[in-house]
């Protein structure tokens, strides 16, 4: 349990947005990846590409998203960057996300994001992919954070 990633983080903009941001191909574009290909339905891809003309490396492809309740929650497999490929992107099972949304009924314009990242193993390699991930969802949930501030998505 405890290797467990946990974030949560509050972002200025509707639960219905919010949600669009891990669903919405271009949202996605414009502050996780260089290029998604994704389907937003059980089963359906779930492909990040941070290098599109290497598609096999630094990606996600493959995955699948496992669950999904609009504007509630989503959950995909998750695939590591080519230093952790050889052990990260075979595992079987996959490391998995899950993202679940939360609004207060009185704050319309406010949604925490709560992030989840499963299925970490305890040996040093998967302790320093996890480190790797624990410090890459921040500074992405930031990002999310700043650019959805800043009005720079909708």
């Amino acid at each position: 349990m405890e290797n467990i990633i946990q974030i949560n983080v509050e972002i200025e903009c509707d639960i219905y947005n919010a949600f669009k941001m891990f669903t919405v191909n271009n949202l996605l574009e414009a502050w996780l990846t260089e290029k998604a290909e994704v389907e937003p339905k059980i089963g359906g891809k779930y492909e990040l590409f941070w290098e599109p003309e290497d598609r096999e490396n630094n990606s996600t492809i493959g995955c699948k998203i496992t669950g999904i309740e609009e504007n509630r929650f989503i959950s995909f497999d998750w695939k590591g960057p080519v230093q952790f490929k050889s052990f990260m992107n075979v595992a079987d099972p996959l490391t998995h996300v899950i993202v679940f949304f939360s609004s207060d009924p009185n704050e319309k314009n406010k949604t925490t994001i709560h992030l989840f990242h499963t299925g970490w193993r305890k040996d040093e390699n998967w302790q320093e992919a996890r480190n790797f991930f624990e410090n890459a969802w921040s500074k992405a949930l930031q990002e999310l954070k700043e650019k959805v501030k800043n009005k720079l998505l909708t």
